[in-house]
């Protein structure tokens, strides 16, 4: 059998995954169609709406695409009523009530059994590099790219059989990909250096690529590809908010928070993440859940001091424009 390797696209242009929505059928088929390597995000999906999101994007494009998986986090006893009761007045102003904190897989074994039925060109994984699930999309003909943060994640993840490690810097968007929740975030250009001297894998560099030096840059380095999330966030394909695409140019810092997950992501400093932080708690998915409604709330109601603001350090030079156009001005 021949081994399984990343697809050979036009643009060394890799999508990022975005998960809660942001990533759309449409998004992921104009980045292919553009030449560059589109991924869907499966993450919050179950395996069925899963199936819809793969059949969408062959609709509109015959070009390669991979879908992207949550490996199941660990599963640790952590109460989270302390928080619930200090964040619950922020759910009462929007009009919700919280949501309940529980742990689950993500529906990860209903997902690996479709994408084993029904293969994709390269499926990538983050939070973990569960052997055997590497092992068994290898077999069913699919490359695996595994999300890696430290040199020690990358040498697991060779070890363990991945076709490529996505280098996930500390400047990059949303959720870290660390297996670990204590593993210090590290800036891409030291990952990337550090990496580079441990493996022959190809590799994705990720983490505030945001205009055409920044890609040329990594690409020089040493990275096969480069991958782009928020840069993407303004195009129409893309499935954010008019809220959150707005505040990408007109708020200015971000920050690495646990408020709104439970579980370290980057995204805008707003007032929910003043006001709460040093009561954050690492418990993920519990927190997610917990605060779900007062977030989607927060969204629908335009209010950015109480939404999920995910974005990288280079959130200020997104476009507002076709993805198309946004992929080939970031091309070297």
């Amino acid at each position: 059998m021949d081994v399984p390797s990343l697809p050979q696209t036009e643009l060394p242009i890799v999508q990022s995954p975005m998960a809660g929505g942001a990533t759309t059928p449409a998004l992921v088929a104009a980045v292919a169609g553009a030449g560059g390597l589109g991924f869907v995000a499966a993450g919050y999906l179950s395996a069925s709406q899963l199936r819809d999101q793969i059949a969408a994007v062959r609709d509109r494009t015959s070009e390669p695409f991979g879908v992207n998986l949550f490996v199941p986090w660990r599963q640790v006893p952590v109460s989270v009523e302390g928080y619930r009761r200090q964040i619950e007045p922020e759910a009462e102003k929007l009009g919700v009530a919280l949501g309940t904190p529980r742990w689950d897989d993500d529906d990860w074994a209903g997902k690996l059994e479709l994408l084993l039925s029904d293969p994709l060109p390269v499926v990538g994984l983050t939070f973990g590099c569960p052997a055997g699930a590497v092992a068994a999309l290898r077999n069913a003909g699919s490359a695996v790219a595994v999300t890696v943060t430290t040199v020690d994640e990358a040498r697991a993840a060779a070890a363990a059989g991945a076709d490529a490690l996505l280098l996930q810097g500390a400047e990059a968007g949303a959720h870290r990909g660390s297996w670990t929740p204590d593993a210090s975030p590290v800036a891409l250009n030291a990952l990337l250096e550090d990496v580079k001297a441990v493996t022959d894998l190809p590799l994705v560099a990720a983490g505030g690529l945001a205009d055409r030096a920044a890609v040329r840059g990594v690409l020089s380095a040493g990275a096969t590809y480069a991958q782009v999330g928020t840069a993407l966030l303004r195009s129409p394909e893309s499935g954010a908010s008019a809220a959150h695409k707005s505040a990408l140019v007109t708020l200015g810092e971000t920050t690495i928070t646990r408020t709104f997950t439970g579980r370290r992501a980057r995204g805008l400093v707003n007032e929910f993440i003043r006001a709460y932080e040093t009561d954050a708690v690492e418990a993920y998915p519990q927190v997610h859940h917990l605060t779900r409604p007062l977030r989607a709330a927060a969204a629908e109601a335009g209010d950015t001091g109480r939404m999920a603001l995910w974005a990288g350090t280079g959130h200020a030079t997104a476009q507002d424009a076709p993805a198309t156009e946004i992929i080939h001005a970031l091309t070297p």
